[in-house]
């Protein structure tokens, strides 16, 4: 199986920026790690593809990206979070989610699973006080469109967004994706050639499946030969940083009355990591420590 990778890229003269990114190998961890069905890791899968793609954006270090599309459908809430190296980690409230495949395409029902009512939001956390938070509605649940009005409506940019996650019996066939954004100098005719080639061209997973290059996808949804691209030297993966020292501020957070509950009434606790499902035991020693540090 290719490495995964993402690569910046800019077509007609500069004019139009397109980001394409090979998810595969990310998505399938998140499957094995949550045991997901075929229809939340086709819905979780775009999230995480979406979320590492737009991870890239943000400056510094510390810069992190949360997603969440909390839609009225059975999946329920979805949440990712990637840090500036694409690095990403989510989950989905009904992993086991099992769907009818959508009787228009065929294909497996992610609108059908978020719904068609909610919420998606957007938080960027640069390191400041206060974090930026976009919202938009959901328009169909089927996770690129709702993007792609977040950007109309949220950042005012225009911008397609394609996302995609092929899925058999034995795992995660392809998955991937691509963001095309307009620059404020494009015209009416880059707009016309872009618009002709999407047309043309196949689904993101269909083109990774068969073995398209990104450079290649990315040539192929703008109608230009002559694209300008760079690969990104970070490879997306699918991984959680979660630790003991970050589940026990958490605890600290809940406050010395409900703490003390929890030793008088448990003498321990046990937090699992929504992210990676990891186990992380507190003895009654470790929580009267905590209670001291209050």
């Amino acid at each position: 199986m290719k490495e995964d990778k993402i690569i910046n890229c800019l077509a007609h003269n500069g004019k139009v920026n397109v980001r394409c990114i090979r998810s595969t190998n990310l998505v399938e961890q998140a499957r094995k790690t949550h045991d997901l069905s075929p229809t939340a890791t086709a819905a979780l899968g775009r999230l995480l593809t979406i979320t590492s793609l737009l991870g890239k954006e943000m400056k510094g270090e510390e810069g992190t990206i949360t997603t969440q599309v909390k839609g009225n459908g059975p999946i329920g809430t979805m949440v990712a979070v990637s840090n500036n190296k694409g690095i990403v980690k989510g989950y989905v409230s009904n992993p086991q989610i099992d769907m009818p495949l959508n009787s228009l395409n065929g294909k497996i029902n992610v609108g059908g699973a978020v719904g068609k009512e909610g919420m998606i939001y957007i938080i960027k956390d640069i390191g400041l006080k206060e974090p930026y938070i976009g919202m938009t509605p959901i328009v169909s649940g089927e996770i690129a469109e709702d993007f792609t009005n977040y950007f109309a409506t949220s950042e005012q940019t225009p911008t397609v967004v394609a996302l995609g996650v092929l899925v058999d019996k034995n795992g995660v066939k392809a998955a991937g994706g691509y963001l095309i954004t307009l620059m404020p100098d494009a015209t009416e005719d880059e707009i016309v050639k872009i618009e002709k080639a999407l047309k043309n061209a196949d689904s993101i997973s269909k083109m990774l499946d068969d073995g398209k290059e990104l450079v290649q996808i990315a040539e192929m949804v703008t109608g230009d030969s002559n694209i300008m691209y760079f690969e990104d030297d970070n490879v997306p993966k699918y991984e959680c940083n979660c630790s003991k020292e970050k589940m026990e501020k958490g605890l600290i957070t809940i406050g010395e009355k409900d703490l003390r509950d929890i030793i008088e009434n448990d003498g321990k606790a046990e937090l699992v990591c929504h992210f990676c499902n990891k186990k992380y035991l507190f003895s009654k020693d470790e929580l009267e420590a905590m209670l001291e540090k209050m």
